[in-house]
Protein backbone atom coordinates (compact mmCIF):
# COMPACT_ATOMS: atom_id res chain seq x y z
CA UNK A 1 0.00 0.00 0.00
CA UNK A 2 2.54 2.22 0.68
CA UNK A 3 4.42 1.60 -2.53
CA UNK A 4 1.27 2.23 -4.26
CA UNK A 5 0.95 5.77 -2.52
CA UNK A 6 4.32 6.66 -3.52
CA UNK A 7 3.80 5.44 -6.50
CA UNK A 8 0.42 7.83 -6.74
CA UNK A 9 1.92 11.30 -5.51
CA UNK A 10 5.12 10.62 -7.85
CA UNK A 11 2.56 10.75 -10.51
CA UNK A 12 0.98 13.41 -9.42
CA UNK A 13 4.54 15.64 -9.14
CA UNK A 14 4.77 14.67 -12.27
CA UNK A 15 2.06 16.16 -13.58
CA UNK A 16 2.07 19.16 -11.37
CA UNK A 17 5.54 20.06 -11.39
CA UNK A 18 8.21 17.76 -13.32
CA UNK A 19 6.61 17.81 -17.17
CA UNK A 20 5.99 21.40 -17.12
CA UNK A 21 9.30 22.41 -16.26
CA UNK A 22 11.07 19.77 -17.93
CA UNK A 23 8.69 21.85 -21.20
CA UNK A 24 9.69 25.01 -20.10
CA UNK A 25 13.67 23.76 -20.20
CA UNK A 26 12.84 22.29 -23.62
CA UNK A 27 11.73 25.63 -24.96
CA UNK A 28 14.07 27.82 -23.78
CA UNK A 29 17.04 25.17 -24.89
CA UNK A 30 15.40 25.29 -28.20
CA UNK A 31 15.38 29.10 -28.04
CA UNK A 32 19.40 29.24 -27.45
CA UNK A 33 20.27 26.76 -30.18
CA UNK A 34 18.08 28.15 -33.00
CA UNK A 35 18.65 31.55 -34.40
CA UNK A 36 15.47 33.42 -33.35
CA UNK A 37 15.98 35.70 -36.52
CA UNK A 38 15.15 33.03 -38.29
CA UNK A 39 12.33 31.77 -36.53
CA UNK A 40 10.86 35.08 -36.15
CA UNK A 41 10.65 33.97 -31.71
CA UNK A 42 12.72 35.75 -29.12
CA UNK A 43 13.66 33.77 -26.19
CA UNK A 44 10.55 35.75 -24.24
CA UNK A 45 8.45 34.54 -26.10
CA UNK A 46 9.35 31.02 -25.59
CA UNK A 47 9.68 31.78 -21.58
CA UNK A 48 5.86 33.06 -21.37
CA UNK A 49 5.31 29.93 -23.17
CA UNK A 50 6.22 27.73 -20.44
CA UNK A 51 4.86 30.49 -17.78
CA UNK A 52 1.57 29.20 -19.29
CA UNK A 53 2.60 25.73 -19.25
CA UNK A 54 2.90 25.80 -15.82
CA UNK A 55 -0.05 28.02 -14.93
CA UNK A 56 -2.51 25.35 -16.44
CA UNK A 57 -0.30 22.45 -15.21
CA UNK A 58 -0.85 24.10 -11.57
CA UNK A 59 -4.44 24.69 -11.70
CA UNK A 60 -6.34 23.84 -8.27
CA UNK A 61 -9.29 21.93 -8.15
CA UNK A 62 -11.17 25.07 -6.88
CA UNK A 63 -9.49 27.22 -10.15
CA UNK A 64 -10.98 24.30 -12.11
CA UNK A 65 -14.36 24.78 -10.38
CA UNK A 66 -14.42 28.66 -11.17
CA UNK A 67 -13.41 28.26 -14.57
CA UNK A 68 -15.73 25.59 -15.32
CA UNK A 69 -18.73 27.84 -14.06
CA UNK A 70 -17.46 30.68 -16.50
CA UNK A 71 -17.53 28.12 -19.51
CA UNK A 72 -20.62 27.02 -18.55
CA UNK A 73 -22.01 30.88 -18.05
CA UNK A 74 -20.49 31.75 -21.48
CA UNK A 75 -22.26 28.22 -23.27
CA UNK A 76 -25.73 29.20 -21.81
CA UNK A 77 -25.63 32.31 -23.60
CA UNK A 78 -24.30 31.28 -26.91
CA UNK A 79 -25.83 28.41 -28.29
CA UNK A 80 -26.70 25.68 -25.87
CA UNK A 81 -30.41 25.79 -24.97
CA UNK A 82 -30.95 24.01 -22.25
CA UNK A 83 -34.28 21.41 -21.18
CA UNK A 84 -36.90 22.88 -18.96
CA UNK A 85 -38.73 19.76 -18.02
CA UNK A 86 -38.62 19.13 -13.97
CA UNK A 87 -38.76 15.38 -14.62
CA UNK A 88 -35.84 15.21 -17.24
CA UNK A 89 -33.55 17.16 -15.39
CA UNK A 90 -34.27 15.28 -12.35
CA UNK A 91 -33.81 12.10 -13.51
CA UNK A 92 -30.10 12.90 -15.08
CA UNK A 93 -29.61 14.43 -12.12
CA UNK A 94 -30.01 11.38 -10.14
CA UNK A 95 -28.32 9.08 -12.33
CA UNK A 96 -24.99 11.42 -12.38
CA UNK A 97 -24.97 11.63 -8.80
CA UNK A 98 -25.40 8.16 -8.67
CA UNK A 99 -22.37 7.96 -10.91
CA UNK A 100 -20.12 10.56 -9.15
CA UNK A 101 -20.51 8.92 -5.79
CA UNK A 102 -17.93 6.18 -7.25
CA UNK A 103 -15.41 8.91 -8.80
CA UNK A 104 -11.88 9.84 -7.24
CA UNK A 105 -11.97 13.62 -7.56
CA UNK A 106 -14.28 14.44 -4.35
CA UNK A 107 -13.59 18.23 -4.19
CA UNK A 108 -15.80 18.21 -8.02
CA UNK A 109 -18.87 18.94 -7.37
CA UNK A 110 -21.01 17.82 -10.33
CA UNK A 111 -23.71 19.79 -12.43
CA UNK A 112 -25.46 17.60 -14.68
CA UNK A 113 -27.59 19.34 -17.50
CA UNK A 114 -30.07 18.53 -19.95
CA UNK A 115 -29.88 20.34 -23.36
CA UNK A 116 -32.32 20.65 -25.88
CA UNK A 117 -31.15 19.46 -29.06
CA UNK A 118 -31.95 16.40 -31.26
CA UNK A 119 -28.55 15.25 -32.00
CA UNK A 120 -27.21 12.05 -30.18
CA UNK A 121 -24.41 13.69 -28.55
CA UNK A 122 -23.27 14.55 -24.92
CA UNK A 123 -20.23 16.38 -23.60
CA UNK A 124 -17.85 17.97 -20.85
CA UNK A 125 -16.24 21.05 -20.20
CA UNK A 126 -14.23 21.20 -16.77
CA UNK A 127 -15.08 21.36 -13.07
CA UNK A 128 -18.20 18.82 -13.17
CA UNK A 129 -20.07 20.60 -16.13
CA UNK A 130 -21.34 17.31 -18.10
CA UNK A 131 -24.00 18.18 -20.99
CA UNK A 132 -26.55 15.61 -22.25
CA UNK A 133 -28.37 15.78 -25.12
CA UNK A 134 -32.20 15.58 -25.64
CA UNK A 135 -31.40 13.55 -28.81
CA UNK A 136 -29.35 10.75 -26.76
CA UNK A 137 -31.79 10.66 -24.10
CA UNK A 138 -34.44 9.16 -26.59
CA UNK A 139 -31.89 7.37 -28.71
CA UNK A 140 -30.90 5.32 -25.64
CA UNK A 141 -32.96 1.99 -24.97
CA UNK A 142 -32.13 1.51 -20.97
CA UNK A 143 -31.00 3.52 -18.36
CA UNK A 144 -28.16 2.04 -17.93
CA UNK A 145 -26.76 2.77 -21.82
CA UNK A 146 -27.83 6.13 -21.05
CA UNK A 147 -25.70 6.29 -17.92
CA UNK A 148 -22.78 4.86 -19.56
CA UNK A 149 -22.77 8.03 -21.60
CA UNK A 150 -22.83 9.94 -18.50
CA UNK A 151 -20.03 8.21 -17.28
CA UNK A 152 -17.85 8.63 -19.85
CA UNK A 153 -18.46 12.36 -19.67
CA UNK A 154 -17.16 12.31 -16.28
CA UNK A 155 -14.05 10.16 -16.86
CA UNK A 156 -13.14 13.18 -19.57
CA UNK A 157 -13.11 14.81 -16.35
CA UNK A 158 -12.04 12.66 -14.36
CA UNK A 159 -9.15 12.35 -16.15
CA UNK A 160 -8.71 16.15 -16.53
CA UNK A 161 -8.86 16.27 -20.51
CA UNK A 162 -10.09 19.68 -21.27
CA UNK A 163 -7.55 21.32 -19.15
CA UNK A 164 -4.97 19.26 -20.90
CA UNK A 165 -6.26 20.64 -24.48
CA UNK A 166 -6.75 23.59 -23.29
CA UNK A 167 -2.90 24.26 -22.20
CA UNK A 168 -1.97 22.22 -25.81
CA UNK A 169 -4.08 24.52 -27.85
CA UNK A 170 -3.39 27.65 -26.17
CA UNK A 171 0.62 27.27 -26.98
CA UNK A 172 0.14 26.43 -30.15
CA UNK A 173 -2.16 29.65 -30.98
CA UNK A 174 0.76 31.70 -28.81
CA UNK A 175 -1.75 32.77 -26.22
CA UNK A 176 0.77 33.10 -23.52
CA UNK A 177 1.51 36.56 -21.52
CA UNK A 178 4.11 37.21 -18.60
CA UNK A 179 1.09 36.24 -15.92
CA UNK A 180 0.04 33.18 -18.03
CA UNK A 181 -2.91 33.31 -20.25
CA UNK A 182 -6.01 36.09 -19.43
CA UNK A 183 -9.01 34.68 -17.94
CA UNK A 184 -11.31 35.07 -20.86
CA UNK A 185 -9.13 33.52 -23.74
CA UNK A 186 -9.37 30.45 -21.15
CA UNK A 187 -13.16 30.86 -20.94
CA UNK A 188 -13.53 31.17 -24.99
CA UNK A 189 -10.59 28.64 -25.08
CA UNK A 190 -12.56 26.41 -22.73
CA UNK A 191 -16.40 26.99 -24.82
CA UNK A 192 -14.51 25.75 -27.86
CA UNK A 193 -12.96 22.87 -26.66
CA UNK A 194 -15.74 21.26 -24.72
CA UNK A 195 -18.55 22.48 -27.42
CA UNK A 196 -17.08 22.31 -30.89
CA UNK A 197 -13.85 20.60 -30.73
CA UNK A 198 -12.96 16.57 -31.01
CA UNK A 199 -11.32 15.19 -27.93
CA UNK A 200 -7.92 12.70 -28.96
CA UNK A 201 -8.20 9.20 -29.48
CA UNK A 202 -5.93 8.41 -25.90
CA UNK A 203 -8.52 11.15 -24.24
CA UNK A 204 -11.47 8.92 -25.50
CA UNK A 205 -9.97 5.77 -24.80
CA UNK A 206 -8.88 6.84 -21.05
CA UNK A 207 -12.48 7.97 -20.80
CA UNK A 208 -13.89 4.69 -21.57
CA UNK A 209 -12.13 2.96 -19.23
CA UNK A 210 -12.61 5.32 -16.32
CA UNK A 211 -16.65 5.70 -17.21
CA UNK A 212 -16.62 1.54 -17.43
CA UNK A 213 -15.26 1.60 -14.10
CA UNK A 214 -17.98 4.36 -12.98
CA UNK A 215 -20.80 2.26 -14.32
CA UNK A 216 -19.99 -1.04 -12.88
CA UNK A 217 -19.01 0.42 -9.60
CA UNK A 218 -22.66 2.15 -9.65
CA UNK A 219 -24.51 -1.36 -10.26
CA UNK A 220 -24.90 -0.89 -13.71
CA UNK A 221 -24.74 -3.41 -16.02
CA UNK A 222 -21.25 -2.65 -18.20
CA UNK A 223 -22.85 -4.16 -21.40
CA UNK A 224 -24.81 -1.30 -21.81
CA UNK A 225 -21.78 0.82 -22.39
CA UNK A 226 -20.80 -1.55 -25.65
CA UNK A 227 -24.42 -1.97 -26.88
CA UNK A 228 -24.50 1.74 -27.21
CA UNK A 229 -21.43 2.19 -28.90
CA UNK A 230 -21.86 -0.37 -31.22
CA UNK A 231 -25.23 1.25 -31.84
CA UNK A 232 -23.92 4.35 -32.70
CA UNK A 233 -21.44 2.80 -34.68
CA UNK A 234 -24.12 0.88 -36.89
CA UNK A 235 -26.19 4.56 -36.95
CA UNK A 236 -22.34 5.84 -38.55
CA UNK A 237 -23.29 3.63 -41.63
CA UNK A 238 -25.41 6.54 -42.72
CA UNK A 239 -25.43 9.99 -41.33
CA UNK A 240 -22.47 9.98 -38.72
CA UNK A 241 -24.09 10.80 -35.20
CA UNK A 242 -22.52 13.78 -33.72
CA UNK A 243 -21.28 11.83 -30.92
CA UNK A 244 -18.59 9.82 -32.77
CA UNK A 245 -17.91 13.62 -34.65
CA UNK A 246 -17.04 14.73 -31.31
CA UNK A 247 -15.88 12.04 -29.55
CA UNK A 248 -13.50 10.03 -32.34
CA UNK A 249 -13.68 6.67 -32.30
CA UNK A 250 -10.27 4.86 -30.86
CA UNK A 251 -10.09 1.84 -33.14
CA UNK A 252 -12.28 -1.46 -32.30
CA UNK A 253 -13.79 0.58 -29.79
CA UNK A 254 -16.52 -2.10 -29.39
CA UNK A 255 -13.85 -4.81 -29.22
CA UNK A 256 -11.78 -3.25 -26.48
CA UNK A 257 -14.87 -2.42 -24.86
CA UNK A 258 -16.19 -6.36 -24.86
CA UNK A 259 -12.92 -7.44 -23.70
CA UNK A 260 -12.66 -5.05 -20.49
CA UNK A 261 -16.47 -6.14 -19.73
CA UNK A 262 -15.04 -9.82 -19.95
CA UNK A 263 -12.67 -9.41 -17.85
CA UNK A 264 -14.76 -7.81 -14.98
CA UNK A 265 -15.56 -10.38 -12.11
CA UNK A 266 -18.61 -7.89 -10.86
CA UNK A 267 -20.89 -7.33 -13.31
CA UNK A 268 -24.49 -5.65 -12.00
CA UNK A 269 -26.78 -5.98 -14.04
CA UNK A 270 -28.85 -2.68 -13.55
CA UNK A 271 -30.90 0.07 -15.60
CA UNK A 272 -31.90 -2.49 -18.19
CA UNK A 273 -35.53 -2.41 -18.01
CA UNK A 274 -36.78 -0.69 -21.50
CA UNK A 275 -40.17 -0.24 -20.24
CA UNK A 276 -39.25 1.53 -17.07
CA UNK A 277 -36.47 3.94 -18.61
CA UNK A 278 -39.34 5.37 -21.44
CA UNK A 279 -41.23 6.09 -18.41
CA UNK A 280 -38.86 7.98 -17.08
CA UNK A 281 -38.07 10.18 -20.23
CA UNK A 282 -41.76 10.03 -21.17
CA UNK A 283 -42.06 14.03 -21.65
CA UNK A 284 -39.16 13.47 -24.47
CA UNK A 285 -41.29 11.05 -26.37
Amino acid sequence: MENKNFYLNFRFLQKRFFYPLISLLTAITLCLVTPTIARGVSIWDIIFQGAQIIQLSNISERQEVQLGRQINQQLLRSDVRLNSNSQINNYITRIGKRLEAQNTRKNIPYTFQVVRDDSINAFATTGGYVYINTGLIKAADNEAELASVIAHEIGHIEGEHVIEQMKKTAIARGLATAAGVENSKLVQLGVELGYRRPNSRGAEKEADQIGLRLLTDAGYAPQAMVSFMRKLESKGRGSVPTFLSTHPSPGNRVQYLQNWVNAQSNKGNDGLNATAYRQNIRPLL
